[in-house]
């Protein structure tokens, strides 16, 4: 239940309250208005495919190490990459056809990198992006912005509660150091962010944090890097050559300091009760 709850804010983050299209031309002949992006259907997937849970759900965690860091854990669009889900290749993709090759050779011209991964993690990635369209295809709107008060139905003393208790959140935050006035300094959507994916919200991806660390993998190789993602299933790393490599969780040993750690620990045990009201907290800390 606590996956499930968190999983439902994390869709709230990056999610669409339906929106209208934008009105025709008006009595005196003017030319409509272009639509925006998010006010028109993405484009139909032109062969119906289906997926098996399991091959949706690896692809989740793959396509979150790999692709969420530009196109958003829900392959929506993030900072700097496009939104898949409205994408015309990925429309007409079949089983990967269209999808695998440009990951193999990225688009530089884009600016979109190359990756080197197994036929398996492809097509998992591959059936994933399908579910993901798939599901923005059955929503009526499109608009993808979140409202203030989408976010504020937590309660703040509930929130304190949690931070200073449960929560053990002060073992790192002190509430008269610098953090005191972090209300202040982020509002709405910016805090949620901070407060969840410190290590890859929009505030801190123009310099990320990336700690030096070495994975042991379950064969005994050691490799040295920069943690690069880390939630609950999924590591990935930047090794010494600039490769981005993953690896389930609970398959290897990571050695070395990670000071945000704790929010990655901390995302499997929120609920969503308790993700509100921790940041109706935060938020009064002005």
């Amino acid at each position: 239940m606590r996956t499930l709850a968190f999983s439902g804010l994390a869709a709230l983050i990056v999610a669409a309250s339906s929106g209208s299209a934008q009105q025709g031309a008006g009595a005196q002949g003017a030319p409509a208005p272009a639509q925006s992006p998010a006010a028109r259907r993405p484009p139909a997937t032109t062969v119906a495919q289906s997926y098996s849970l399991e091959e949706i759900q690896t692809g989740q965690s793959r396509f979150a190490a790999q692709c969420g860091f530009c196109h958003g854990r829900d392959a929506q669009g993030g900072e700097s990459g496009p939104d898949l889900t409205r994408s015309a290749l990925v429309a007409e993709d079949v089983r990967g056809d269209r999808i695998g090759p440009v990951i193999h050779s990225g688009r530089p011209e884009k600016d979109m990198p190359s990756f080197t991964l197994p036929d398996a993690d492809i097509a998992a990635i591959v059936a994933f992006i399908h579910d993901a369209k798939s599901k923005a295809e059955s929503v009526a709107g499109g608009r993808r912005s979140v409202d203030a008060k989408d976010l504020e139905t937590g309660n703040a003393e509930a929130g304190k509660r949690y931070f200073t208790g449960t929560g053990g959140c002060t073992k790192c935050h002190s509430l008269t150091g610098p953090f005191a006035n972090v209300g202040s300094r982020y509002q709405g959507l910016r805090l949620l962010e901070r407060m969840l994916y410190p290590r890859g919200g929009a505030a801190s991806r123009s310099a990320p944090f990336l700690p030096p660390v070495t994975i042991t993998t379950a064969a005994g190789e050691k490799i040295d890097g920069k943690l690069a993602y880390r939630d609950e299933f999924t590591i990935t790393l930047i090794d010494s050559e600039g490769w981005s490599r993953s690896w389930p969780a609970t398959g290897v040993k990571i050695e070395g300091e990670d000071p945000l750690q704790a929010h990655t620990g901390q995302l499997g045990k929120y609920t969503e009760e308790e993700i509100h009201n921790v940041f109706a907290f935060l938020a009064t800390l002005k």
